[in-house]
């Protein structure tokens, strides 16, 4: 059973990962046929995002509710009717409505899910879901441009995507037993006192595991987003080979956590995180010394593998730092992190690259680097069990 279980959560994890691409791969169709401004995908992003923040912060309150099995039905099931709600709108402003159950559903999934594992199981699996998420990542794009070329339109691709997500509604529904039979369940949310938001900052070292988290994502994101705008304007690498390194760059993450998933039997969590720390370094010094485009290119690739190891870890070492009855908290308000870090550093650099230079993405990801690196280093010590 309790392979079963593993099982339908690694499907869980796919289904996080497909929604998440969706409105890039859609928004070049779905602009033009609602009459709006390619930048109006910002105001929907930021919806899902702030959804996402919220639901997030709730989710020690809601697991300990519900438990993390229930959590994660309701929330997958929210997230498939906002799916659902996409693919039959035929207005802008009914994208933005929809957009409030799509961050609300994601959001409390992603902190039960990520707690449960966790609490349960070894940090091998919390990269290999991670890895599998990206798998879900990189399948939905693929899904809307076949349903794109199929005829079937943008919204078309919306609702196979809500239709996978209900069958997966359908499988957690009567997985719910197996998710009961785990005896430390009620460790992890089941039981106890919601912590509020001020005891949950107070506890030590949660700001610096917040800080951390804050600057992961806006490396990984900020990296994402940058990529080929970098190597077109400052080495002159053509749009073409541009889009496919930095589609190499997530690649790189996907298959750096893949294995990582090995890694782990020598490494613990914290070594994981310092030996991805190092390798993204080491890609961000190719990205800064004037070494030319295949350097440059190389760069990338590493920031991305660097990338790799470092998320799942943190999260897999909260119980060990904070313990299993705080864990959830703890990791509700590092996912609000992640996803705040998400909405503001990226656009900042795009307002530093405007303003003075593109150029300047290799010494904007070093400081963030060094921000995320001190503050896990306090983290250990300061958390430390």
């Amino acid at each position: 059973m309790t392979h079963l279980l593993i099982v339908i959560i690694y499907l869980a994890f796919i289904s996080l990962g497909l929604p998440d691409s969706l409105l890039g791969a859609a928004w070049p169709t779905m602009h033009l046929e609602f009459g709006v401004p390619i930048s109006y995908a910002g105001a929907v992003s930021m919806i899902i995002a702030g959804g996402t923040i919220v639901s997030s912060l709730f989710s020690d309150r809601l697991t300990r509710k519900l438990g993390a099995g229930r959590v994660t039905a309701l929330s997958v099931g929210t997230t498939a009717l906002a799916l659902y709600g996409f693919s039959i709108s035929h207005a802008y402003w009914m994208l933005l409505i929809w957009a409030v159950p799509y961050g609300l559903g994601a959001g409390s999934v992603d902190a039960a899910l990520n707690n449960y594992v966790a609490l349960h199981y070894a940090s091998r699996h919390m990269s290999w879901l991670h890895c599998f998420w990206g798998v879900g990542a990189s399948v939905g794009p693929a899904i809307m441009g076949w349903a794109i070329a199929g005829g079937m339109n943008w919204n078309g691709g919306y609702r196979v995507i809500a239709l996978m997500q209900i069958v997966l509604t359908a499988i957690l529904v009567l997985s719910l037993p197996l998710w009961k039979n785990r005896a430390a369940e009620s460790a992890g949310g089941g039981t106890g006192r919601a912590l509020s938001l001020r005891e949950i900052v107070a506890i030590p070292g949660a700001k610096a595991v917040m800080l951390s988290f804050f600057c992961y994502c806006a490396v990984e994101q900020t990296a994402g987003l940058w990529a080929a705008t970098y190597l077109t304007l400052r080495w002159g690498v053509t749009a073409e080979q541009a889009a496919t390194l930095a589609s190499l760059f997530y690649l790189g993450i996907t298959a750096g956590r893949a294995v990582s998933g090995f890694a782990t039997f020598k490494f613990n969590d914290a070594q994981m995180v310092r030996i991805g720390q190092g390798i993204l370094l080491f890609g961000l010094v190719l990205l800064l010394l004037p070494l030319g485009k295949y350097p440059a290119m190389a760069g990338f690739v590493l920031v991305g593998l660097g990338c790799a190891p470092i998320y799942p870890s943190i999260i897999h070492s909260t119980p060990a730092h904070f313990g299993a009855d705080r864990s959830q908290a703890i990791i509700g308000v590092q996912m609000a992190s992640a996803y705040l870090g998400t909405c503001l550093m990226p656009p900042l650099f795009g307002l530093i690259a405007n303003a003075i230079s593109v150029s300047l993405l290799p010494a904007y990801l070093l400081l963030l680097l060094f921000v995320m690196f001190v503050t896990h280093e306090r983290l250990d010590r300061v958390a430390r069990p």
